[in-house]
């Protein structure tokens, strides 16, 4: 049987992704405020990471230093040149740019940082896909509005927005507002993703809340809708050529059985993951199933006539998302407690799973592929995708990452599938193409990189760059336009 090759559309963007709390570093330099990573501690899979109001002395702190993208964004960038994309997906800090979040005037080493990045990625014809949100609320806002929960900081990010926008209108073509605002909807986005106080000190993802916590989140996530609403009329004025798009934390559920109540249960989980945030943002309204949610968990929204009016004429260009693992849902409460987690739900027999137990399905990122876009027929994107391992200098030195080819290829072939069932997917943008820390559990153990960087869980290392196998191969995959897949 001959080998299948792909077609993938002329000016597909190829490339990778990359957070600043993850990347970043230089935390405090330049002017820079501190945000909410700042005061999120290292962890491990088996210890959560904590939040702590003021920095102690003795604690590691990941985003500090993170990978130092700060000080080594020009070999980074040359690197990435070097594999070929002809996109980058970074985020903004917006405490660089208004260190405290509500100040009236932005800071100007911030502003500047950001434009000698985007020249540098012009300079090699990348792309700089720029998420303006991506956890990183400044620190401020958390001790003085409570973050999200404020109705004020609406307005703060328009300003940060708006700056944003004008600055860099030249430069960047292609943005996101929030990164995964559907994490808002879990407890554990609370300080993450709305810079909120939560009920514990720790990154629980399994925490019970109260249901006035439980309001507050869903009153905080409403303000981020306006937010981004107003955000993209604003940027939309401002160059008509931009291309704003949502980004969704792609959840992908099936049954465990054939009972008609898994399917069920699967149903409503697609739908709250996918989209009960996507029809906001794409649609301009709640989804219908929303007002059962909220009248079943006692929620009660504060909005305007003004905010629907927001929501309607700020609709996104695109939907993007993150797609690592699918998971599984039953009703069976005793096969849950034996064998759930609260990612994954029951394992699912027919998936292997990484080192993290995230489970490995490249079928479910085109049935996704297919369900979303036969929703909203718009451009979407894949904005994350990786595997998080272990890598382990071999006998001859190098990083011999043949398992993370092997899943970003049959993730790609899934994609070139998804292409020849009709959807229109832009890019791809591959997670942590160059060892950033952990969003989950604060590790650098967990790497995701096409390129190695020397430091481990202490922040102990020098920073130095090289490169895996999986740099070439994704070099060779770049540059056939996904033909070549080997």
């Amino acid at each position: 049987m001959a080998k299948k090759v792909y077609s993938f559309p002329a000016g597909f963007l190829w490339g990778g992704a990359t957070a600043a709390n993850q990347y970043e570093g230089g935390w405090l330099e330049d002017g820079k405020g501190p945000n909410v990573p700042d005061h999120i501690t290292g962890g491990t899979v088996d210890t959560a990471r904590r939040w702590t109001k003021e920095i102690e002395a003795e604690t590691y702190y990941p985003s500090h230093e993170a990978t130092d993208f700060y000080h080594h964004y020009k070999e980074d960038i040359a690197l990435m040149a070097e594999m070929g994309f002809n996109v980058f997906r970074l985020s903004i800090n917006w405490a660089r740019i208004y260190p405290q979040g509500d100040d009236l005037e932005p800071n100007r080493k911030g502003i500047e940082f950001y434009h000698n990045v985007f020249r540098e990625c012009k300079k090699y014809g990348i792309e700089p896909l720029v998420t303006l949100s991506h956890y990183e609320t400044p620190w401020n806002l958390t001790e003085k509005y409570n973050g999200w929960e404020s109705r004020e900081v609406i307005d703060f990010f328009v300003r940060y927005a708006t700056t944003c926008f004008m600055e860099y209108k030249d430069e960047v073509k292609y943005w996101l507002t929030f990164n995964e605002i559907n994490c808002a909807m879990q407890s554990f986005g609370t300080i993450m993703g709305l810079g909120m106080v939560p009920e514990s000190d720790q990154m629980n993802f399994a925490a019970t809340e109260s249901k006035e916590q439980v309001q507050k989140r869903f009153q905080a996530l409403h303000h981020q809708f306006v937010a981004s609403a107003k955000a993209v009329q604003i940027g939309h004025a401002i160059n008509p050529n931009f291309m704003i798009g949502c980004m969704i934390a792609g959840g992908l559920a099936y049954p465990y059985t054939c009972n008609p109540k898994d399917a069920l249960a699967a149903q409503n989980k697609n739908n709250m993951s996918n989209y009960f945030c996507g029809d906001v943002q794409v649609r301009g309204e709640y989804p219908y199933f929303a007002k059962r949610f909220f009248k079943e968990n006692d929620i009660h929204l504060n909005i305007t006539a003004e905010d629907e009016i927001e929501l309607l004429n700020g609709t996104v260009d695109f939907y993007s998302f993150s797609y690592y693992m699918s998971s599984t849902e039953t009703v069976d409460e005793d096969l849950k407690a034996a064998k759930g987690n609260i990612f994954a739900g029951v394992p699912n027999p027919y998936l292997e799973a990484s080192d993290w137990g995230w489970q490995i399905d490249p079928e479910g990122l085109r049935w996704y592929l297919n369900d979303v876009y036969g929703r909203y027929e718009i451009p979407l994107m894949i904005v994350e995708n990786g595997l998080g391992a272990i890598d382990v200098r071999a006998e001859d030195g190098k990083f011999h990452d043949t398992y993370r080819i092997e899943y970003l290829r049959k993730h790609i072939q899934q994609m070139g599938e998804a292409i020849e069932d009709g959807v229109d997917l832009m890019g791809y943008t591959m997670w942590g193409c160059v060892d950033l820390v952990s969003a989950s559990t604060g590790e650098m153990k967990k790497r995701y990189g096409f390129i190695y960087v020397d430091k481990d869980n202490d922040g102990n290392g020098d920073l130095h760059r090289e490169k895996k196998d999986s740099f070439e191969w994704y070099k060779k995959v770049i540059a056939t336009n996904g033909k070549d897949l080997d």
